[in-house]
C-alpha cells in the first residue's frame, strides 16, 4: 500500500514546476510501445498498455488527485480504448510474426478504407462532442473527442498494418497537443509534441518495409488475419 500510495503522490519538480510521476512514467511507457511499434516488434502493445493505466489515472485528474485538477475524458477514454485494441493488436501481431522478430508486414490502406477512415475521423468527432460535453469535458470540447476518435482509428491501424496510421498520429497530436497545454498537463503535450517528430519518422520507417516487401514478396509474405474469438 506504501508503494502504491508514493506512486500516485510522487512528484517530480522541473523547473520549479510539479510533475506527477505517473504522468511522466506513462509518456515514457508510451514512448517505448511507439518505438516497439516502428519496429514492429511484439512488446510494443504490453508496454503501452501499462503506460496507459498509468494516464487512465493521470487524465481522471479529480477522482485520483486534488478535486480542481482538470479532467480530460477523451484522454481518459483513449486510455481505455488503447487497452481493449492493444489486446487485439498484441494478438494479431503474436499470430503473424516472423522468425525474424518482425511481427507484421506494413501495407498500404485501399483507398476506400482511407475514405472510411478520413469519415470515421471527422463523423465520429462530431458525434462524440455532444457526450463528452455533457459528462463535464475540458473545453474546447470538440478537440478532446477528435484526439479520441483519431487515437483509436491509428492503434487499429497500427494492428492491422496499415501504413497510414502514422498519418492519423499526426492529425491527433497537431489538436492533442495545444488541449494538453491549455489544461495544464504540460509533460504529456511536450512528449506529444515529440510524437508528432516521431510519427513522421515512423511513417518513413513503415514505407520502406512495404517497399522492401514490395520488391520481395516471397521474403515477406502477407501477415495472416487471425480468427477473432
Amino acid at each position: 500500500m506504501d508503494l502504491l500510495r508514493w506512486l500516485f503522490e510522487a512528484q517530480l519538480f522541473i523547473g520549479g514546476s510539479p510533475l506527477l510521476l505517473r504522468e511522466a512514467l506513462g509518456n515514457v511507457f508510451g514512448l517505448l510501445s511507439a518505438l516497439g511499434g516502428m519496429r514492429r516488434k511484439v512488446w510494443a502493445w504490453p508496454v503501452g498498455i501499462a503506460g496507459n493505466l498509468l494516464l487512465l489515472t493521470v487524465f481522471l485528474g479529480s477522482v485520483f488527485g486534488e478535486a480542481s485538477t482538470a479532467n480530460l475524458l477523451g484522454q481518459a477514454a483513449r486510455q481505455v480504448m488503447f487497452i481493449a485494441v492493444a489486446v487485439y493488436g498484441w494478438r494479431r501481431w503474436r499470430q503473424a510474426q516472423s522468425d525474424a522478430g518482425a511481427a507484421i508486414t506494413p501495407r498500404w490502406a485501399t483507398n476506400r478504407t482511407r475514405l472510411g477512415l478520413v469519415a470515421a475521423l471527422v463523423l465520429g468527432t462530431v458525434a462524440v462532442t455532444p457526450l463528452f460535453r455533457a459528462l463535464g469535458s475540458y473545453e474546447p470540447v470538440w478537440a478532446d473527442a477528435w484526439t479520441f476518435v483519431g487515437s483509436l482509428l491509428a492503434t487499429f491501424g497500427m494492428a492491422k498494418g496499415w501504413v497510414e496510421f502514422w498519418l492519423i498520429w499526426v492529425a491527433v497530436d497537431v489538436v492533442g497537443v495545444p488541449l494538453l497545454f491549455s489544461a495544464g498537463y504540460y509533460a504529456s503535450a511536450f512528449m506529444y509534441l515529440f510524437y508528432g517528430i516521431f510519427t513522421l519518422v515512423g511513417f518513413v520507417v513503415w514505407t520502406r518495409a512495404q517497399r522492401q516487401a514490395a520488391a520481395h514478396p516471397v521474403d515477406h509474405a502477407p501477415s495472416p488475419e487471425p480468427s477473432l474469438p
